[in-house]
């Protein structure tokens, strides 16, 4: 049987395996030696690696990314840890103004090896000001490279390819993939920066998700399957650089799209996924493609208002049927249904 890991023990397992072999490698931020250890991402790497290489942070984003992008250019790989992309705000200015643009504006004579770790997510109120999915805003600068793996495996193996990479990195993660488990290899191993992956395979529909998303695409899979419709399940896990290409194969294979995310619709990292299959792929497609997004206006607080802001399976089921003609057969999912916090179907942290 293969060893099963949570996500957080993937996360914390590659930032302990890039530690033990390179020195330069450190991790820091705001309350990554806490008994919580960022969602579970970061335990015992204090007592192991001291902390010298462990370094916890006072409430000063801007600051503190400062002296990851400052002692990255001095040749160390920093690890920078914010418990919430809304803190990141902070720093854009350390980030989008300095980290990604050093390399280019010294002809590739500098380097920041820089890896910005995120998080993502939603639940028990955490409103406008703490759930915000911001993956759009990064993927559209130039020098920076973002990832959003969905499985406790591409989880550690890009997170290990993210730490080795010489470009700035922000690393997305959903914290209520935290919980999930899946297969992890031991040791050291990579997933390529730039790749998709093709979860499920199908004939009839692509369906192109990002982050928590995917595994809401796989439960629309599931219902659809029972109508007899085969949807071709995408993680795009790299959102820069974006591997296109494995979308438009689909696209050209299915002749239908429906990208799904945690962001707002508009202006959202699904319009760019559909603008390159319509460039690259419009004479096979039969239908307009279709996004799933958040609605736009700020994150509601209230458990009432959050239960028809996020989209779930239902939302991406409902939109292949319309696609492709079929009637929904079943009774449609009760208001009451949990939308603010983890479903049963899966364990998180909260």
């Amino acid at each position: 049987m293969p060893r099963e890991l949570k996500y957080a023990q993937a996360i914390n397992e590659a930032i302990d395996l890039c530690m033990a072999r390179d020195p330069s490698v450190y991790l820091m931020g705001l309350g990554v030696p806490d008994p919580k250890g960022v969602f579970g991402t970061t335990l015992g790497l204090r007592a192991k690696h001291g902390d010298r290489r462990v370094l916890d942070m006072p409430t000063s984003e801007n600051g503190m990314t400062g002296v990851a992008v400052g002692t990255a250019l001095a040749g160390c790989r920093p690890v920078m840890t914010h418990q919430r992309v809304d803190f990141a705000l902070l720093a854009l200015d350390q980030i989008v103004n300095q980290a990604a643009k050093w390399r280019y504006m010294f002809g590739g004579k500098l380097k920041v090896p820089l890896v910005v770790r995120l998080i993502v997510g939603r639940g028990w109120g955490q409103g406008p000001q703490h759930s915000q999915s911001l993956h759009s805003w990064f993927a559209h600068v130039p020098g920076l490279k973002v990832v959003m793996p969905t499985t406790p495996y591409d989880a550690k193996g890009l997170l290990i390819s993210s730490i080795e990479d010489d470009d700035p990195v922000i690393f997305l993660e959903h914290r209520w993939l935290h919980g999930i488990t899946g297969p992890v290899p031991e040791g050291v191993y990579r997933v390529p920066l730039g790749s998709a992956r093709v979860m499920r395979e199908g004939r009839d529909v692509t369906i192109a998700a990002i982050s928590h998303m995917c595994l809401e695409a796989l439960r629309a899979a599931d219902t659809l399957a029972e109508d007899g419709c085969q949807a071709e399940v995408i993680d795009i896990r790299s959102l820069r650089p974006l591997d296109e290409k494995t979308v438009v194969e689909s696209v050209r294979k299915t002749g239908r799209l429906i990208v799904a995310e945690g962001g707002w619709r508009s202006c959202g990292f699904g319009a760019e996924i559909v603008a390159r299959a319509v460039e690259q792929a419009f004479p096979s497609l039969k239908c307009p493609p279709c996004r799933i997004a958040l609605p736009d206006c700020p994150t509601p607080t209230s458990p009432r208002l959050a239960a028809k802001f996020y989209p779930r399976a239902a939302e991406i089921s409902e939109a292949a049927r319309a696609m492709l003609g079929i009637r929904e057969t079943r009774p449609p999912v009760p208001a009451s249904a949990p939308l603010d916090v983890p479903d049963p179907s899966f364990t998180g942290p909260f």
